[in-house]
């Protein structure tokens, strides 16, 4: 594949396979991830997102087939080689310590030293120059203990923490999950600033609500199969969950979705 074309996008997931013993989790799984776009990752419990966002990250490496990075063929092995990449990615429980303020946090074993000793200008300054650039405005201090915190700041400091080592993809599980209407408000600008910075993004969400307030894209999985790929203009909330329950659309849905059969749209 080509690294100067255009029309590449920054990712792209191609004929992947896992499975754990017997239970066959991801099935020939194809997935396009555009940078600048907010792709939406959709399916029941059990439909393998984990899975394959964990195959991205470097938590598990495939069976078969291959992940190709800007156009290129890539091995991702571990978090490691997924950092070097661009590749971040915030889980739900965020990994945060609680006894640490948000400095401490975004350089928590990244720390900079100056003449042996840590640097804390430097570091307090990337942090606020970090936040500052995802428009992050509600926290009071940087100094402030992450304990203290609301649902909705946390995520933020989360995703300022992976999007300060030169990522280019990240990759957020539930972004929303537990947060109330202000909160989830904040996080889903969050992710608009990341799409509006260039990142590429992919969103795990079961709420539907959330997935058309950002996506740009909605891939859905259905038993480990991706069932269908597309912008999400061509989707509505109800055809989603029919791809999510049944793995494909209804005789009554619109005819013009994605492209049902697994393809790339």
């Amino acid at each position: 594949m080509s690294v100067t074309n255009p029309g590449e996008p920054l990712m792209r997931v191609d004929g992947i396979y896992k499975s754990f013993g017997a239970v066959q989790a991801l099935t020939d799984v194809d997935l396009d991830v555009p940078a600048g776009q907010v792709t939406a990752l959709c399916g029941d419990n059990g439909a393998g997102k984990s899975v394959l966002i964990k195959c991205v990250a470097g938590a598990h490496e495939p069976d078969h087939g291959q992940i190709y990075w800007r156009g290129r063929p890539v091995r991702i092995r571990n978090a490691h080689d997924a950092s070097a990449l661009g590749i971040e990615t915030v889980y739900q429980d965020l990994a945060l310590a609680d006894n640490l303020d948000i400095v401490q946090n975004m350089f928590l074993g990244r720390e900079r030293l100056r003449h042996r000793l840590l640097d804390e200008d430097e570091m307090e300054k990337a942090a606020a120059d970090t936040l500052a650039g995802l428009r992050v405005t509600t926290v009071r201090s940087i100094r402030q203990p992450v304990g203290s915190l609301s649902g909705g700041q946390r995520q933020s400091v989360a995703v300022a923490k992976a999007v300060m080592w030169n990522s280019q993809l990240v990759i957020m599980d539930e972004p929303t999950a537990a947060l109330g209407v202000t909160q989830t408000e904040m996080v889903l600008e969050l992710i608009r600033n990341l799409r509006d910075q260039g990142l590429g993004v992919i969103v795990i969400s079961h709420n539907l609500n959330d997935v058309f307030a950002v996506a740009d894209r909605i891939a859905v999985l259905h038993l480990g199969r991706m069932v269908v790929e597309g912008v999400a203009s061509s989707f509505d909330r109800q055809s989603v969950v029919e791809y999510m329950t049944t793995g494909r659309l209804g005789m009554a849905g619109t005819t013009t979705m994605g492209n049902g059969g697994g393809g790339r749209a």
